[in-house]
C-alpha cells in the first residue's frame, strides 16, 4: 500500500488589540502586500497552539506582551491569501507589557483610529468590521 500524503490549508493567526478607539496594526515588510497595513499575525508553528502562536506573533511583530481575551472568529476563504489557502484563527488580545516596536517581518507598528482605517492587507478590513466595528462599521 502506497504512503498517502495529506495536504491541507496552512494555519495562521491574527491578533486584534484595541485601546481607546485605536487598533494596533503593523506595516508588512514582505510580500504579499509589502507596505500595506495589517493585523499582527502569522503562521502557526508545528507543535504550537493557536493561542501561543498569536501571543508569539504579537511579541515578535510589535514588542508587546499580550494575553488572549477571546476567540473572535475563523476566516477560511481559500482566496484570502495570494500565497495559497490559509485558515486564520483571530483572537482579541489585551496588552500586559512590553514596549511598542516593530520587529520580525513588520516594517512598522502603530496605533490607528478605528474610524479612519488605512488600506489593509488580506481580508483584515473584513475581520475588523466583523469583530470590532460590527454592522454599522461597514
Amino acid at each position: 500500500m502506497a504512503e498517502r500524503k495529506w495536504s491541507g490549508p496552512a494555519l495562521t493567526v491574527d491578533g486584534v488589540l484595541v485601546e481607546q478607539g485605536m487598533i494596533l496594526l503593523v506595516e508588512r515588510g514582505r510580500e504579499p502586500f509589502k507596505g500595506c497595513k495589517a493585523l499582527p499575525g502569522g503562521f502557526v508553528d508545528y507543535g504550537e497552539t493557536v493561542e501561543c502562536a498569536v501571543r508569539r506573533e504579537m511579541r515578535e511583530e510589535t514588542g508587546l506582551e499580550t494575553v488572549v481575551e477571546r476567540l473572535l472568529g475563523v476566516y477560511s476563504d481559500p482566496e484570502r491569501d495570494p500565497r495559497g489557502h490559509t485558515v486564520s484563527v483571530v483572537f482579541g488580545l489585551r496588552a500586559v507589557g512590553g514596549e511598542l516596536s516593530a520587529g520580525d517581518d513588520a516594517a512598522a507598528a502603530g496605533w490607528h483610529p478605528l474610524d479612519r482605517l488605512p488600506e489593509l492587507a488580506f481580508d483584515h478590513r473584513r475581520i475588523i468590521e466583523d469583530c470590532v466595528l460590527g454592522p454599522r462599521g461597514r
